[in-house]
């Protein structure tokens, strides 16, 4: 399968994008990738590397989007940039699924514009993969719609639930909205109607669960409009490498704790594995037409390498497929109803 990469997308692009794509294509021979952005740059930073072998090749744009950048603006003025170039070699079929770790709002304005979303989707939601006490939860929507309404948070859980299952092989992913209080009658307005229409759905809704028990994994599937997602995403980043900070600090300040660093060495690098984004690479774009993987614009080789080879899984599995089947289901009642509205 062919992933186009946005070369030149992240704050470490395009040396980043280039070593992430070669150590994705030493792991997964069924891959090749398409590295999309300025040639010149691009083939200089291949000539470093050993890759003579490897299915990789380039595909010249002549434009960059910057970080700061809105995504109308992007769209108008920018049809030559490296985002765009590598949704259209999608669109065209030249590529089976696109990464870029650039500015998120442009890879999704771009992707729901020359892509379009599923039929039945009324709008896209990122599904970013995070660390529980038991395994993994999905956290949708992570950051692309601000201002949600009751059935986008509905099919949010639909799409997460089909995402969950068919990813990390669970028979009936538990799903949870997340809100201020376990109670189905404590939230706001857009909390309450959502929970009425997942309750009816034929997911496995467990209710509503708090901030304190996202990482608990009692819920693989946690649901919440982008803006609270990002909030919530941004905040367990930040406080997972402050305790990483803070515990190397205590053991680095006193003699007992070097000792005990020996023995915890194992159980420190595990933590921090866990706790590590560039560790589940990127999150995808759920309700677009065709695969697309968005990754954290600090995007290291390693987040590089991981979000391609989670392109590939995406494509593979034909998770699009079957969240379209779920879509097509018959629905009846409330979800009819949701549906209409």
């Amino acid at each position: 399968m062919k992933i186009a990469l946005d070369a030149m997308g992240g704050d470490y692009a395009p040396a980043a994008t280039v070593e992430g794509a070669i150590e994705a294509l030493n792991e997964d021979r069924n891959i090749s990738v398409i590295l999309v952005g300025n040639e010149a740059e691009i083939y200089s930073e291949l000539k470093k590397r050993d890759c003579a072998d490897l299915p990789v090749t380039i595909k010249h744009a002549s434009q960059i989007v910057e970080m700061d950048e809105s995504p109308l603006a992007a769209l108008r003025r920018k049809k030559d940039s490296s985002v765009r170039v590598a949704v259209d070699l999608v669109k065209s079929g030249d590529a089976d699924a696109m990464v870029s770790a650039g500015n998120s709002g442009v890879v999704m304005a771009t992707s729901l514009y020359v892509l379009g979303k599923l039929p039945g989707v009324e709008r896209p939601a990122i599904a970013a993969v995070m660390p529980s006490l038991k395994d993994h939860f999905v956290l949708i929507d992570a950051g692309a719609n601000v201002d949600c309404k009751p059935l986008h948070l509905y099919q949010f859980a639909i799409m997460g639930e089909a995402y969950a299952r068919y990813i990390f092989d669970i028979e009936s992913p538990r799903v949870g909205l997340l809100g201020i209080g376990e109670e189905d009658a404590k939230g706001n307005e857009l909390t309450r109607e959502s929970f009425k229409l997942i309750k009816d759905s034929h997911i496995n809704f467990m209710g509503n669960i708090e901030g304190k028990d996202i990482f608990s994994g009692e819920a693989d599937v946690v649901v919440c409009d982008g803006f609270v997602g990002n909030i919530a995403l941004k905040v367990s980043e930040g406080l997972a490498e402050a305790m990483s900070k803070m515990l190397k600090r205590e053991i680095l300040e006193n003699a007992s704790g070097k000792i005990g660093a020996l023995f915890l060495k194992n159980a420190l690098q595990n933590f921090k594995k866990k706790t590590d984004y560039s560790e589940y690479g990127g999150a995808p774009l759920l309700g677009i037409s065709k695969p697309c993987i968005i990754s954290h614009g600090r995007s290291t080789s390693k987040a590089i390498k991981n979000a391609v080879k989670v392109a590939g899984a995406f494509h593979s599995k034909g998770i699009l497929d079957i969240i379209s089947e779920e879509f097509n289901r018959g629905l009846s009642g409330r979800e009819a109803v949701a549906m209409e509205e």
